[in-house]
């Protein structure tokens, strides 16, 4: 439980949860570009949410695409809600 908490505890990693959520399997370019962020920034915090268990990376070639893991799905429904 602590992880997923820490995994939302910043605005770029909710922000991010809601990206992935709309454009399932984005890449990290992407996720920087759409939010108009740094990609080490984007870097570091799609990986605290992977350490969180709340996104998936799939690597395809030199790509890293994103999709939301189950826990997710149910963290961005609570986070909505809120």
């Amino acid at each position: 439980m602590e992880r997923v908490f820490k995994g939302v505890a910043n605005h770029w990693r909710i922000d991010i949860l809601f990206l992935i959520k709309k454009s399932p399997q984005i890449s990290l370019f992407r996720i920087a570009d759409k939010l108009n962020a740094n990609r080490k920034t984007v870097s570091e915090h799609t990986w605290r949410l992977y350490k969180a268990g709340l996104i998936n990376k799939n690597y395809k070639g030199r790509q890293v695409v994103h999709t939301l893991s189950p826990y997710g799905e149910k963290v961005t429904q609570i986070l909505k809600n809120f």
